[in-house]
């Protein structure tokens, strides 16, 4: 946003200010949108709206069964809905029905008038024109025939005429449908909402029976494909049971049986095989011990067991106990002895014997064993074989037995939705439903006076306020003395009313604009009163003698403030001298009604050392007042002005004069207030409310301060206001001095 925005107050006694100030143009905003409405729909022509009411459910899954075979239901099916209604196919059917294209209110009688025939040469031109240069364009519009092209050019603006007219709003939260027209002739939007309506039924009547024969169609060609399918399926698993001999079906019986046979003959290798291991081990241990070491044969198990040879071992122990005793009595070779040793020998063969015949029983346990367990391993391994073969079989049969099965009940099921989308052909659906007819409409929806002026009343007053405060806040003048404080950052010394100095008291030999003189009394002297007053108390050290009073620009009344200000300064009893050192356009001599003559700052300064001379004395209107014209009109007042003869003449004034006052030419048309400011004691800025901008009297404060002057800067005086009551500050100020004037002249 622009600088001159940022430090804006938008408050509300600011923004009431503004609004009384620019009523009129609020007002009269106002009053030009509200009557231009109010014309505008006085002229307008009255339209109807008739609206017809329909329910549409979702559609039954036994109404229409080959939709849902299709997958034609949907979530977005009443949205759907909502747009065949609008569609551009249903607004055809209305428009042949009642036959729009030959309505007055659809295709207007054609204007005869000069325009018309001018218009229509102009369209037929163009045409011949874009015909001409078609032939040179080879696009796939031509293989289109005229007759289609002429078909739809036609009408298409005459169905988007129609579609435009058509409004379908759903009721929430159900599936209530009202189809709403309008037109200029209420019986015709009656009828166009109820042609909708059946338009719309009869092309949805149309959807489904062309659904309904694609897919009886559809199905009665593929019956006979699926038929052959199940056949095909079923004599390949037949086959298949005879190739591999498969009497019964796979189950999960044959299946547990199996592995239980599975488990039982692994149970039994396992116990076979340990069987085996421990007759070897017992065999092996016999053998071994019979072959290396004869005597240790005692110590086999089965040896020990043996109840043959654990009678002989009796046998022998007592023999061996006998020989003992006869050894001791007859000797070793007494007969007795040798029958003994006789007997003890045989013994020992037939001890020797059974053992033998024990370890060729271990041997053949140990054989028989190993048979035993190769055998199991063989069954075992021959019943893994026969399941991996019966579950590869399983698989295949499997396979084609669920082929069988899925043939078989796709082709159930295209009989079954054959038969029953048969039947539906000559089904009505029942999901759309009329629920209230369009009746004809009394009371037009278009235009609505009351409504249309309340409007355009509500919105002239808000744009006329909104440019009455964009007016004001981007009019980037000095208003009130606010403006001064915050822009300019100078004190306020007063404000003086805009007042027209021909219309004043007549007093002989005093100036109209001298409203302090002839007119002591007014508010406005008042205020002038209060400004020298400021002034004077504008310095804490000492009041300022020398005042330049300027201006930043021209014509904001410079020249009359400083001459009032000279006549109050005078009438409080200070010996004043009025300086008019604006050379260029000097007016002081033409505002007190003094002849100029030769008189002035130019004679002094050329050469005229008595300055006395040049001073003309204001007696006719106020004893202690003198002026100083500016004399002759020179090519270049600037060599005047920055002399040392100019500083030296102010240095002679202030030994003579209580007050000098300056009335210099404006800052921003020439340097000449610059160079004075160095030899004056204090500034004074008149300033023409609400014409002035900030940035330009800122600009002039700039040029002053860069000779050092800020600190001479006594204030600046709001020149030319407007008293009303939509300013509270002056229009209070006004009061205030208008009371204390009465008062004092009573």
């Amino acid at each position: 946003m622009d600088n001159k925005f940022k430090d804006q107050e938008f408050g509300p006694h600011e923004i009431l200010q503004v609004l009384w100030k620019h009523i009129w143009l609020i007002l009269l905003i106002t009053m030009v949108i509200t009557l231009s409405v109010g014309i505008t729909t006085l002229q307008e022509i009255s339209v109807y709206q008739a609206s017809a009411r329909i329910l549409i459910e979702q559609e039954q899954r036994n109404a229409m069964p080959i939709q849902q075979f299709r997958g034609y239901q949907s979530k977005t099916y009443f949205e759907t809905q909502l747009r065949i209604i609008k569609s551009r196919g249903v607004a055809r059917k209305v428009i042949k029905k009642l036959k729009l294209d030959t309505n007055l209110e659809f295709k207007p009688s054609p204007n005869h008038g000069a325009w018309a025939m001018f218009k229509g040469k102009i369209t037929k031109t163009m045409d011949e024109w874009l015909s001409f240069f078609s032939g040179f364009l080879k696009t796939r519009e031509q293989s289109i025939k005229p007759s289609d092209k002429e078909t739809k050019s036609s009408d298409s603006a005459l169905v988007s005429a129609l579609l435009g007219r058509i409004q379908v709003e759903s009721i929430k939260n159900s599936h209530v449908v009202d189809v709403k027209v309008t037109a200029k002739n209420p019986s015709l939007a009656a009828k166009i909402a109820n042609e909708v309506v059946a338009a719309y039924i009869a092309k949805n009547l149309e959807v489904k029976f062309k659904a309904t024969q694609v897919a009886v169609k559809w199905l009665s060609s593929n019956v006979d494909k699926e038929r052959a399918k199940v056949e095909e399926a079923e004599i390949e698993l037949l086959n298949y049971k005879e190739t591999n001999r498969i009497i019964t079906a796979f189950s999960s019986e044959s299946e547990n049986i199996t592995a239980e046979k599975l488990v039982r003959l692994n149970e039994q290798v396992m116990e076979a095989s340990s069987q085996r291991v421990s007759a070897e081990t017992r065999y092996k241990q016999a053998r071994t011990q019979n072959i290396n070491n004869p005597e240790m044969l005692d110590s086999i198990p089965e040896v020990l067991s043996n109840p043959l040879v654990q009678e002989i071992k009796k046998m022998e122990v007592s023999i061996h106990n006998r020989m003992s005793e006869l050894s001791k009595k007859y000797g070793l070779k007494h007969p007795q002895m040798q029958a003994l040793e006789s007997e003890l020998t045989d013994l020992q063969q037939r001890k020797t014997n059974e053992i033998k015949r024990i370890i060729n029983s271990l041997r053949n346990q140990y054989k028989l064993a190993l048979a035993k367990e190769q055998s199991l391993k063989t069954a075992l391994r021959d019943q893994k074989n026969e399941s991996l073969s019966l579950n590869q079989k399983a698989i295949q049969y499997g396979v084609l037995k669920r082929n069988a099965e899925n043939s078989r009940n796709m082709y159930e099921l295209l009989i079954k939705k054959f038969k029953e989308t048969s039947l539906a052909e000559d089904m009505k659906p029942d999901n759309i439903r009329i629920i209230d007819n369009a009746e004809i409409p009394r009371i037009p929806i278009s235009p609505k006076p009351k409504r249309n002026i309340i409007l355009a009343l509500l919105a002239g007053l808000a744009f006329g306020i909104g440019v009455a405060v964009l007016y004001e806040y981007t009019h980037n003048t000095i208003k009130k003395p606010d403006d001064i404080n915050k822009y300019l950052n100078i004190p306020f010394l007063g404000h003086i009313e805009n007042f027209d100095a021909k219309k004043g008291v007549k007093i002989e030999d005093v100036p109209s604009e001298l409203i302090t003189s002839h007119t002591p009394n007014d508010s406005v002297s008042e205020a002038f009163r209060t400004i020298r007053t400021g002034i004077l108390f504008s310095s804490i050290d000492q009041p300022p003698k020398v005042i330049m009073v300027t201006s930043a620009d021209e014509s904001e009344g410079k020249t009359l403030c400083v001459a009032n200000l000279a006549v109050t300064m005078a009438k409080a009893g200070s010996k004043v001298a009025l300086i008019d050192c604006d050379l260029h356009r000097p007016r002081i001599h033409s505002t007190l009604g003094i002849n100029k003559k030769d008189l002035g700052i130019y004679s002094f300064l050329v050469g005229d050392l008595d300055y006395k001379k040049n001073i003309i004395p204001a007696y006719k209107f106020e004893k202690n007042l003198f002026v100083i014209p500016s004399g002759k009109i020179i090519p270049n007042p600037l060599d005047i002005i920055d002399s040392r003869e100019m500083e030296d003449f102010i240095n002679i004034l202030r030994n003579d004069y209580d007050r000098i006052l300056i009335d210099a030419p404006p800052i921003s048309a020439v340097t000449d207030p610059v160079i004075l400011s160095q030899i004056v004691d204090g500034i004074v800025l008149v300033i023409h409310g609400d014409k002035t901008s900030h940035p330009l009297v800122k600009n002039c404060i700039e040029q002053l301060s860069h000779v050092n002057t800020d600190h001479k800067i006594l204030g600046a005086i709001l020149n030319k206001i407007s008293i009303n009551k939509g300013n509270n500050y002056y229009y209070s100020q006004h009061y205030n001095y208008g009371y204390y004037s009465q008062r004092k002249k009573k």
